[in-house]
């Protein structure tokens, strides 16, 4: 069944073409209501909704190009249809320029405009659609999904729901297969937005070039194959919550342009000149190591703080512990159902293999293991020998240890000048990670607050960050 279209609005200062296009339109099923000057219909528009406006270029008062105009600023996904006796090429390129959904020269023929009103119907219904499928999957309501039981989730699971409550930036840092969009799907779904959209999108699985118009949308002919409008996923998210997946892999021309929209809202469309402007709240995530994103130059230090209202910093599944036994039981409830199986739980050789693996994957690695383990296994319980001998992912874990080993020695340095070089560098992270508190940053490290000063003042390491100390909820980005 199709939703109910809300009317549309007639804006002509012509009583008998007011009466015209009601007698040609109420017949098809659409509510009309019409007004004679664009000042009885700019209240109208904010009290009412309506999936359409026409409107003549040439009223009584403010006229239909500055009509559209004020439309645009504040209702920026309204189509606007404009009619005239007065048309040219020039004001037709004009008032589609301007935002106009389309432009009727007088006299038309009454197909054309039915054709122009059913379009726009069509467009109205499908957003609705839209919005009712993203309600109904993608989106955690709850924490529920969020397992495990480790202290870093037990503290993450109680920070989500502080924050959620507020439209405060989110920046999101964590290793690929953490769980980063659960958590931001989380954010939207415990928040006052949770009823409007909640629109994804992957930085990295979008070329460069199509990702500006994907994000801000594009006009008709902004470059070849733009056969038409399209509105981008910022407008998509008007009201809602855009989740920025992969923020890292933008490109820098692009970063300088979200930077311009995260300030005040505004965009403009690829090929438009119309500034628009949403209201969105922002949530960014990324799998790469920030701080050297932007010591290298490949991301924007003034984006990442524009971005870094409040972070959250997930922990690897190698950093879990127990945690690791919970997700199995978890994925293990999810399988049995969707594989019709019926298999308890797991023999102390698997648990025990489990633990011991260094899931370099995380909690997605651990997904795909246990549906393998469940489609594999022949009796009641998920046997050691169900599961990976995991040979492919050690290599990967010492490949990975081998990349970040040292690099060898410059000439003239010495063994002690390399040692004190990490030692400083991990305890200023350690003191960015526990907002420069003395006492939690030695506890974290395994030493004396007395110790831990010594070593500061033999590194010639300051007490605070030379920077203004951030919030209690802001965490300071590592050096």
């Amino acid at each position: 069944m199709k939703p109910a279209l809300p009317p549309l609005l007639v804006v002509d200062d012509e009583p008998n073409l007011r009466r015209s296009l009601r007698a040609l339109l109420e017949p098809e099923g659409y509510d009309v209501r019409d007004v004679e000057s664009a000042e009885q219909a700019l209240p109208l528009l904010a009290e009412e909704e309506f999936f359409l406006v026409i409107t003549d270029v040439r009223l009584g008062g403010m006229n239909g190009y500055d009509f559209l105009t004020r439309v645009r600023q504040r209702w920026p996904h309204l189509p606007v249809l404009m009619i005239t006796a007065y048309a040219t090429p020039k004001q037709a390129v004009q008032a589609i320029r301007a935002g106009a959904f389309d432009y009727l020269p007088k006299p038309f023929a009454p197909e054309e405009l039915l054709h122009a009103v059913e379009r726009c119907a069509e467009h109205w219904r499908l957003k609705q659609e839209n919005l009712r499928l993203r309600s109904q999957v993608g989106v955690v309501t709850d924490l529920s999904q969020i397992v495990g039981e480790c202290p870093k989730i037990r503290e993450l699971r109680q920070m989500i729901q502080t924050v959620a409550a507020t439209d405060a930036r989110v920046l999101i840092l964590g290793e690929s297969g953490t769980g980063k969009e659960l958590v931001a799907g989380a954010l939207h779904g415990l928040s006052r937005r949770r009823d409007a959209a909640y629109v994804r999108i992957n930085c990295a699985a979008i070329p460069d070039t199509l990702l500006e118009s994907e994000l801000f949308g594009h006009e008709k002919g902004a470059f070849t194959g733009a056969l038409r409008q399209k509105p981008g996923r910022v407008e998509e998210a008007d009201g809602g919550t855009l989740f920025l997946d992969e923020i890292a892999d933008m490109s820098r021309p692009l970063q300088a342009k979200l930077l311009r929209f995260l300030e005040d809202g505004t965009f403009t469309r690829v090929g438009g000149t119309q500034e628009l402007r949403v209201n969105v709240r922002v949530i960014a995530a990324t799998n790469r190591d920030i701080v050297r994103a932007i010591h290298e130059g490949r991301f924007r230090e003034d984006l990442f703080h524009r971005l870094n209202v409040v972070q959250f910093r997930l922990p690897p599944l190698r950093e879990r512990g127990e945690d690791v036994l919970l997700l199995a039981e978890h994925f293990l409830r999810q399988f049995k159902q969707t594989l019709g199986r019926n298999v308890r739980g797991f023999t102390p050789a698997a648990r025990k293999k489990l633990l011991a693996h260094y899931w370099p994957g995380n909690v997605r690695e651990l997904r795909n293991v246990i549906e393998r383990a469940l489609i594999l296994e022949t009796g009641p319980e998920i046997q050691a020998t169900s599961l990976p001998d995991f040979e492919l992912e050690a290599r990967l874990h010492a490949r990975g240890e081998e990349e970040a080993a040292p690099a060898m020695p410059a000439p003239g340095q010495t063994l002690d000048d390399l040692l004190a070089a990490y030692e400083k560098r991990l305890i200023l992270a350690t003191l960015a990670q526990c907002q420069y508190n003395i006492g939690r940053a030695a506890e974290r490290l395994g030493l004396s607050r007395h110790a831990l000063r010594y070593r500061m003042q033999r590194l010639n390491i300051q007490s605070e960050p030379d920077a203004e100390p951030a919030s209690a909820d802001t965490p300071i980005s590592s050096p």
